[in-house]
């Protein structure tokens, strides 16, 4: 006896086909609404900001500042000529802390190494460095060796000048030094009252740097 094969209408099988095809369509465009709303496939990789804190932008990277801690972005035309942005907090008239962005600092800095080099050099004799090590930045996918940077720890104790704490007050610092995708030298810097900030607050500010 041979085997009967069961035949489905054609309606079902246009109705199984219309129903594939427009399940095809809704994944499609979920995946669609997905991408423009996360910002992927764009090949950049933005670094994470906390919440309620600013950024301050240059033409080579931004970097965030803890906004919700009193630091307020520096008008260009009261900041020093050698910084590119900077952020200050300020209690009673002394400056508590500051985050500061220079640019095309050094020369003949080629890599991340040789501005690291030259950002530690200007740290000063009253200070003390308490790890160094290299850092992978957010940046977009075509910002290559750019993306890689040497991070400084250290701590020092403020001079007194220029509206900074009393002599002898002991501050905290970490700088971030690199290079550019067009080969400019760069250090971003957060430095403040030793107990106005802890580790992860440090962690936070290097993780919130993208390079252009």
């Amino acid at each position: 006896m041979r085997a009967r094969t069961r035949k489905t209408p054609l309606a079902g099988r246009a109705r199984g086909r219309t129903t594939a095809t427009t399940a095809a369509v809704v994944a499609v465009s979920v995946v669609g609404a997905a991408l423009l709303l996360t910002g992927c496939g764009d090949g950049r990789d933005p670094a994470s900001v906390p919440e309620g804190w600013g950024t301050l932008e240059t033409r080579s990277l931004s970097v965030g500042y803890p906004k919700n801690e009193g630091y307020a972005e520096q008008p260009a035309a009261e900041r020093a000529k050698s910084n590119a942005a900077v952020a200050l907090q300020s209690k009673d008239g002394i400056r508590t802390g500051m985050v500061s962005v220079q640019l095309d600092f050094a020369t003949g800095v080629s890599d991340a190494a040789g501005a690291a080099a030259a950002a530690g050099a200007g740290i000063g004799m009253n200070s003390t460095r308490r790890a160094t090590e290299d850092v992978h930045l957010a940046g977009p996918d075509d910002a290559g060796e750019a993306r890689d940077a040497r991070r400084i720890d250290y701590d020092f104790t403020a001079d007194g000048q220029d509206d900074t704490p009393n002599v002898g007050t002991p501050m905290t610092g970490v700088l971030v030094a690199g290079v550019d995708s067009k080969g400019v030298p760069f250090v971003v810097r957060l430095n403040a009252v030793k107990d106005a900030v802890d580790a992860e607050d440090l962690d936070a500010f290097v993780e919130s740097i993208t390079v252009k």
